[in-house]
């Protein structure tokens, strides 16, 4: 899942090569993906009215029922690419 949150991300920003994904395990059923993109494309990574993030975590919420994980995501601002 991981891989497919990175492909959409890289499929909306228009850097592509500074989207950096990472996650963090902070328990067996609990995983936070965080995503960092310059400041334009995080923008576009969340949308109008936050609609591009909103459809993301639904998806996701579809993938809590199925792999019994709860995901959470947050997209953040890359420092060093501006």
């Amino acid at each position: 899942m991981i891989k497919f949150v990175e492909k959409y991300v890289k499929l909306l920003a228009f850097h592509p090569e500074d989207i950096i994904v990472k996650t963090k395990v902070h328990s067996e059923d609990f995983i936070e993906i965080l995503i960092y993109a310059n400041k334009v494309d995080t923008k576009r990574i969340i949308g109008r009215d936050g609609n591009m993030i909103k459809a993301l975590k639904t998806l996701m919420s579809g993938c809590k029922a199925k792999d019994k994980i709860n995901y959470k995501i947050s997209v953040n601002i890359n420092e060093d690419n501006e």
